[in-house]
């Protein structure tokens, strides 16, 4: 067989074989979600959310998480944020309603991008992708933690630590979690047992927590902060309620569902809303 015809058979390989994937792209939306399998970032054309003016009760929270966001929206220097605590607090919520309040101040300054937390392994690869990008990324990571035998915080270690590349520019990573440290008790434990220093073994887990330049703590609600959100949300919905018949309503709800929340306050003002006959 002759070099001629060894050349018209590669050609026609190629040209039957598909075009290299484009790299991601942060154009056409202010949304995404990143799938590794794929390489792709695929775009959301509308983030389930609510405005920032609702959330009620974590008003310092929502201070330092917004004025860290438009900091960076506007090109400034801002830290990476990890926000953990209490289930049901608005920590996600805070996080999509902070983005959302930096696009509209600086409209299309910012993409959020929510990777997975199986997919934390791959958040250098994502990375990479956004490092040559001009557009300033949020990267989001709802529900963090570590279990026993899991290895992945260290792709995520590297990434706060910054590594040899360092952290992008355009890139800020905030992640919510339950935990305080990331990290299960049996994780540290099984450290502990097996590493020749466990002291030291323990404090690198524990230090995860400390790579993140702001830690913001969400705390369980009182009743009169519970009320603050609901009377927020009714009237906001303009809910034909008086305030007397809607706490009272609100304290049974409470009861039934085990405790006061945010979560547990938006879920009380879709049954009033259904009931009372308001569209959401």
């Amino acid at each position: 067989m002759d070099n001629e015809l060894l050349a018209r058979i590669a050609a026609a390989l190629e040209r039957l074989a598909p075009p290299p994937a484009p790299p991601p792209s942060l154009e056409g939306a202010d949304a995404f979600v990143w799938h590794p399998a794929r390489n792709a970032l695929s775009p959301v054309p509308k983030v389930s959310r609510v405005d920032i003016i609702l959330l009620q009760g974590v008003a310092r929270q929502k201070e330092i998480i917004l004025e860290n966001t438009l900091r960076f929206a506007r090109g400034l220097p801002a830290n990476n944020a990890m926000l953990w605590g209490a289930r049901g607090m608005g920590k996600s919520s805070l996080v999509k309603a902070a983005h959302a309040e930096a696009n509209r101040l600086h409209p299309g300054s910012l993409a959020l991008i929510e990777i997975h937390r199986e997919d934390i392994r791959t958040l250098p690869d994502l990375l990479g992708h956004l490092r040559d990008q001009e557009r300033r990324a949020l990267v989001f990571c709802d529900d963090l933690s570590f279990e026993k035998e899991d290895a992945d915080y260290k792709a995520l270690k590297s990434v706060l630590d910054g590594g040899i590349e360092g952290r992008p520019a355009n890139v800020l990573f905030y992640a919510t979690s339950n935990r305080r440290h990331l990290m299960s008790r049996d994780m540290i434990e099984n450290e502990r047992s097996t590493a020749i220093h466990s002291g030291e073994a323990v404090e690198e887990k524990v230090s995860l927590s400390d790579r993140f330049g702001l830690w913001i703590g969400f705390h369980n609600c009182d009743q009169d902060t519970f009320f603050a959100m609901i009377d927020g949300y009714a009237g906001a919905m303009g809910l034909p309620i008086g305030q007397e018949e809607l706490h009272a309503a609100a304290v049974e709800w409470s009861v039934t569902r085990g405790g006061r929340s945010g979560r547990v306050a938006w879920q009380f003002i879709q049954e009033m809303a259904g009931r009372l006959g308001v569209k959401v």
